[in-house]
């Protein structure tokens, strides 16, 4: 159940009204997730968590620190308002800190779906049924997760700004799985209701049934068929090597000095809106700041990246609305990720490609240059050999290990569709990708 407009806004003026320090800003997260988790295609755990927490920065001068606590009693509240001024003052003072922002208009988002916050443990158990009964039918056993949540967020500090909205979300995920093979399929949306569990089954059961005996192949360089949950694990970890102003002013950032320049194809555009309907919107970051959209890369050239007040002030810029909660060590980070679609559709991709890999998604994925966009990770549940332009044989699991610029640099065909997908912090939004010279370095046995 929501605390409401009235009962978090009576919050924060309470704490603010507690501190004694600069400058305070006070964080209240608060809402209820539920998860229904299932394996061996029975459901076996069904959870509900409900809880509150209660973030306050505090300022004094250049020295800044932050305490949490989870209880909404008026002592505990004095308690944590005077424990983050007394982190602040043992701080180091930073000199880059200018000041807390200050209020600006915020923008609607509708966030919050209201079936979503009504979906109940027998509603989600209903959909899950359904995978487990199509994998049974297939002598395949289901696992996976549904989880639904309503938060609420709001954010106040002394020098005026006030926000408070609340959100929903619900994501479907499955792996399939044979003795020597598995299928996945996921989907997220801020509507429950928009979750199609017998799609999922069916997309996933396939997977499972045709990656059945899989084959090895040997590693090296192929043009790939990277489906859209592929194209979004690799679009979010390009966004934490490098899309946030902190990573650019640190050095550690693949955009640094590369601003006008084509850092991939041309064909590839890339940009953070936190206000889209068709992502997971929400009208302002965790500053109390409102979303912007911010244009990443644009027809291949590196255009921007986003900003919270810490990192605009070092710059004398605006802040873009993609402050994290603090302590933030990362620095601001895109939450609303969409790349643009093609023309495409995956059987024309398909049908282009004389010998190459069709590739469901990846697993295991880590950094291993963030300057280079260099990652590795494992391919899984569905990886298939393409030759003459058809899929001719289901291929045991690759390592791949590749740059992502250059990947994004060799694309040769886009799908004129997109999914949505979670991500790190927020939703991303892909097409299906086909890339030419696609690295993989190893194999697996499975």
């Amino acid at each position: 159940m929501l605390l409401g407009l009235e009962k978090m806004k009576e919050i924060t003026q309470c704490v603010l009204a507690h501190s004694r320090a600069d400058q305070t800003e006070v964080l209240l997260l608060g809402g209820e997730t539920e998860l229904t988790r299932f394996a061996n295609s029975r459901i076996h755990q069904n959870v509900s968590e409900r809880n509150v927490q209660v973030r306050v920065r505090a300022v004094s001068g250049k020295k800044v620190g932050v305490a949490s606590i989870n209880d909404l009693g008026d002592a505990a509240l004095r308690k944590v308002v005077e424990n983050a001024l007394q982190i602040a003052l043992l701080q180091p003072e930073n000199p880059d800190f200018h000041s807390l922002p200050t209020p600006k208009p915020l923008p609607r988002a509708d966030a919050f779906v209201q079936a979503t916050a009504d979906c109940t443990p027998e509603q989600r158990a209903r959909a899950v049924a359904i995978l487990c009964q199509l994998a049974k039918e297939n002598g395949l056993t289901a696992s996976g997760a549904f989880t639904t949540s309503t938060t609420e967020i709001a954010i106040a500090n002394s020098l005026g700004v006030f926000a408070y909205a609340p959100c929903t979300y619900a994501d479907l995920t499955t792996v399939i799985m044979a003795d020597d093979s598995s299928g996945y399929a996921s989907a997220t949306s801020l509507d429950a209701r928009e979750i199609d569990a017998e799609q999922l089954a069916r997309v996933a059961v396939d997977k499972a049934v045709h990656s059945r005996n899989p084959q090895a192949i040997e590693p090296g360089q192929y043009t790939v068929i990277l489906e859209e949950d592929a194209v979004a694990e690799m679009l979010s970890y390009l966004s934490f090597m490098g899309f946030g102003a902190l990573a650019v002013q640190e050095g550690r950032s693949f955009m640094a000095n590369e601003f006008g320049q084509r850092i991939t194809g041309e064909n590839i555009s890339i940009w953070d809106d936190g206000l889209d309907p068709s992502g997971l919107p929400f009208p302002f970051d965790f500053e109390g700041m409102p979303k912007q959209r911010v244009d990443l890369i644009e027809k291949g050239i590196a255009k921007a990246v986003v900003y919270d007040s810490y990192t605009a002030n070092k710059e004398g810029k605006d802040t873009t609305g993609h402050a994290l909660p603090a302590p933030n060590p990362y620095g601001p980070l895109p939450g609303n990720l969409f790349m643009a679609p093609g023309t495409s559709t995956k059987q024309q991709m398909l049908a282009s490609i004389e010998r190459g890999l069709w590739v469901t998604r990846f697993h295991y994925v880590n950094p291993v240059h963030p300057l280079k966009t260099i990652l590795t990770g494992m391919t899984r549940d569905g990886t298939f050999l393409i030759e003459k332009g058809e899929i001719t044989k289901p291929a045991k699991n690759l390592r791949f290990t590749q740059s992502v610029l250059e990947a994004l640099s060799a694309v040769r065909m886009i799908g004129a569709e997109t999914r949505l997908h979670g991500a790190f912090f927020g939703g991303v939004r892909v097409p299906a990708l086909c890339i030419d010279g696609f690295t993989f370095t190893g194999v697996t046995e499975f």
